[in-house]
């Protein structure tokens, strides 16, 4: 149900990991994210503030475009230093074509920070010390061997000052496209 409240709230579109690497992730952000500021499942956003009132046109756009869109290819790159967090970097030139697809259609409404292309990544551990945040990059890159996956759809949700609200989630149908291959016929 939508309260009053967040209507106003603004909206964020994220890509849907698989299963078994959402549980993967999840796993590592409950062991280092700080507990009183994991209010959300580890995720990938594409746009973190679209305007309330495009609640609707969002809807459609990302129900058509998942419709319309093969599982999309990824891989996990590499640790990620934020700073005062980790992350893993996420590749996916055809995600973030998708993703500049849908900032094409809301042009006049992003944000300055959703506006520019993001480096696509997972955050499983933020607002630390610079010296647990080494650490752990330093413990998972120990380990790290670069893997790959496939975006299973897109999400919305509201965000709620910390913890988000689903909205909906609309997993890509499309069947892959695969190349067939020519063959000559010799007469």
């Amino acid at each position: 149900m939508v309260s009053p409240s967040s209507r106003t709230a603004p909206l964020v579109v994220t890509a849907t990991l698989p299963p078994d690497l959402q549980a993967r992730f999840d796993r590592l952000r409950r062991a280092h994210f700080p507990a009183e500021r994991n209010w959300i499942a580890a995720h990938v956003t594409l746009f973190h503030s679209l305007p309330p009132q495009v609640e609707a046109e969002a809807r459609d756009l990302l129900s058509r475009m998942a419709s319309a869109t093969p599982p999309i290819n990824a891989q996990v790159r590499q640790v990620m230093d934020l700073g005062t967090g980790t992350a893993f970097l996420i590749e996916s030139p055809a995600m973030s074509a998708l993703r500049d697809a849908i900032a094409e259609h809301f042009h006049g409404m992003l944000t300055l920070q959703d506006s520019h292309r993001p480096r696509l990544h997972v955050t499983v551990q933020n607002k630390v010390s610079q010296g647990e945040a080494r650490a752990l990059q330093k413990l998972l890159t120990s380990n790290f061997e670069p893997s790959r996956f496939a975006f299973a759809g897109l999400a919305l949700h509201r965000y709620l000052g910390g913890p988000w609200e689903a909205i909906g989630r609309w997993p890509f149908r499309a069947a892959p496209q695969h190349r067939l291959k020519r063959t000559r016929t010799v007469t």
